[in-house]
C-alpha cells in the first residue's frame, strides 16, 4: 500500500480509531466479554497481520499434505474473500492442489460451516485459512505469518498502511512464519534470534510450469521456450511474484499488475496482447491463483504458462513437532 505521504497523514486519524477498535475487540474475546465457539476437533489457524499476499494458501496447502500423510482428515474453513457461489480463486486453486482429499466449508459464519461437516463426516482437523482475525472461532493453534522481504517497521494501521492489527497482536501467536525469507538478506539469522515463539522461515520453490488450457503436465524453464515473457498477476504483493521471476532467471519484457483476486475479462486479454506486441513479449506468465479468475477470458492468442510454487520450510520436522504436540495435548484433553 504505497499511499502518497500527505494522503497517510490525513488517514491517521481514522487508522487511530481503527487501532483502538481493534484492540478493544481482541480484549474482549480475550476476557470472555465476546463469546467464542469451539469445534470438536481442533483448529489450527493460518493468518497474517496485514493485507497483501504472505503466502497463507500455500502455507495451508502444506499443512493439509503434512496431516494427510499423517492419515488424518481435514477440513478446510474459509471466508472466501472476493468469491461467489461458495467458492473464490484460493478456494479454487487449494481444490486443485488437494484434488478431493479435504472437505472444504465456506461463508462469514466458519463455526457454522464446520459444524455442518462435522455432522456429516469424519474430521480429525480443521485448518483455518486467514483465521487471525476470525477470534469468533477458538482456536489451538495460531500460526502467524511474516513476509520478510516487506518489514513491518514503521508501518501504520489500516487505511494508512497495511496493518490490521497493531504488531502487539503478535502475541497471540503460538508459532510465527517468515514468508519469502529467500528474498530478505540475513533473515535466517534475525528469525534465529528471535525466542518469544517458535519461529520459521519459509520460501516458494518453482516446480515448474503448466500451459493454461492444457494438460497438467509441468515443463521446466528451459521447456518452455527462450522469451522474452509479459508476466501478470492480480495479487496482494506483486513484487514477490516480480522477484521470484527475476529468481528463477526467468526473461522478461514488460510486467502487469492489476488488483488483488482481478478477475479477467476479455478487455483485459486484449489490452495484455497489445502490451505484449508492443514489449516484444513471445508469451505470458501467471501465477496458480491468477489461473483460477481466467476462466471467462477469450483465448489468448499468445501461450500463457502457469508458474506452479511450493513451499518450503525451514526445520519442517520440528515445525509438525510442534504441530503434533499441539494435537496431542487437544486430543488428549478430549479424551
Amino acid at each position: 500500500m504505497n499511499l502518497p505521504p500527505i494522503v497517510r497523514m490525513l488517514l491517521w486519524p481514522i487508522s487511530l480509531l481503527y487501532g483502538c477498535g481493534a484492540r478493544l475487540r481482541a480484549w474482549l474475546y480475550t476476557h470472555g466479554w465476546l463469546k467464542q465457539e469451539r469445534l470438536k476437533a481442533p483448529v489450527i489457524s493460518v493468518g497474517n497481520l496485514t493485507v497483501g499476499g504472505t503466502g497463507k494458501t500455500p502455507m495451508v496447502i502444506w499443512l493439509a499434505e503434512q496431516l494427510l500423510a499423517d492419515g488424518k482428515h481435514i477440513a478446510i474453513l474459509s471466508r472466501g474473500y472476493h468469491g461467489s457461489n461458495g467458492t473464490s480463486d484460493e478456494i479454487e486453486l487449494m481444490k486443485l492442489r488437494l484434488q478431493g482429499r479435504v472437505a472444504f466449508g465456506v461463508g462469514k459464519n466458519r463455526f457454522a460451516k464446520g459444524q455442518r461437516l462435522e455432522n456429516t463426516q469424519p474430521i480429525d482437523v480443521f485448518l483455518l485459512d486467514d483465521g487471525f482475525q476470525h477470534l469468533r472461532l477458538r482456536r489451538d493453534l495460531n500460526i502467524l505469518l511474516m513476509d520478510a522481504s516487506r518489514p513491518l517497521h514503521g508501518e501504520a494501521l489500516l487505511p494508512a498502511g497495511r496493518l490490521r492489527e497493531p504488531v502487539s497482536a503478535m502475541s497471540r501467536a503460538n508459532l510465527v512464519v517468515f514468508t519469502r525469507a529467500e528474498m530478505a538478506p540475513g533473515a535466517q539469522e534475525a528469525i534465529a534470534k528471535l525466542s518469544t515463539f517458535p519461529v520459521f522461515a519459509a520460501s516458494t520453490r518453482l516446480q515448474g510450469f503448466r500451459r493454461f488450457g492444457g494438460e497438467m503436465r509441468l515443463q521446466s524453464a528451459g521447456e518452455i521456450g527462450a522469451g522474452p515473457f509479459l508476466p501478470f498477476c492480480g495479487l496482494g504483493n506483486p513484487e514477490g511474484f516480480w522477484n521470484d521471476l527475476a529468481r528463477w532467471h526467468v526473461p522478461v519484457a514488460a510486467k502487469k499488475a492489476f488488483r488483488d483476486h482481478h478477475r479477467y475479462s476479455n478487455g483485459d486479454v486484449t489490452g495484455l496482447e497489445r502490451a505484449a506486441e508492443q514489449a516484444g513479449a513471445k508469451a505470458f506468465i501467471t501465477t496458480e491463483k491468477d489461473e483460477q479468475n481466467l476462466t471467462e477470458a477469450q483465448s489468448f492468442k499468445r501461450p500463457v504458462h502457469v508458474a506452479v510454487i511450493d513451499f518450503v520450510l525451514s526445520s519442517e520436522s520440528e515445525c509438525l513437532a510442534a504441530i503434533d504436540r499441539v494435537l496431542a495435548s487437544r486430543l488428549g484433553a478430549v479424551a
